[in-house]
């Protein structure tokens, strides 16, 4: 799940993930920490889902992933569109 807060000169998008699906460390890699693993990682929320929040500049187009324990890679399905690869989001 996405969240956006939009701003004059960028947009805060929160990444949303249910606590235990899937298990273990997940992290956000893309365009916004040049595909950095870990950069990212989603934290516990007390209403039961993790999230991050990354502060993207206006009229960007970013592409992202998310990246689990194990070298899972998988996608955002509420993202603005998909590449073949990977999610995209414009802010």
């Amino acid at each position: 799940m996405l969240e956006r807060t939009r701003g004059k000169n960028a947009t805060e998008v929160t990444f949303l993930l249910p606590a235990d699906h899937p298990h273990g460390q997940v992290s956000v890699v893309g365009d916004f920490n040049d595909w950095t693993p870990g950069a990212h990682p989603l934290a516990p929320r007390e209403d039961g889902m993790r999230s991050v929040s990354v502060t993207i500049p206006a009229e960007t187009r970013v592409r992202f992933r998310y990246l689990a324990e194990d070298g899972l890679w998988f996608d955002e399905l509420e993202a603005d569109g998909h590449d073949g690869t990977n999610g995209y989001l414009h802010t």
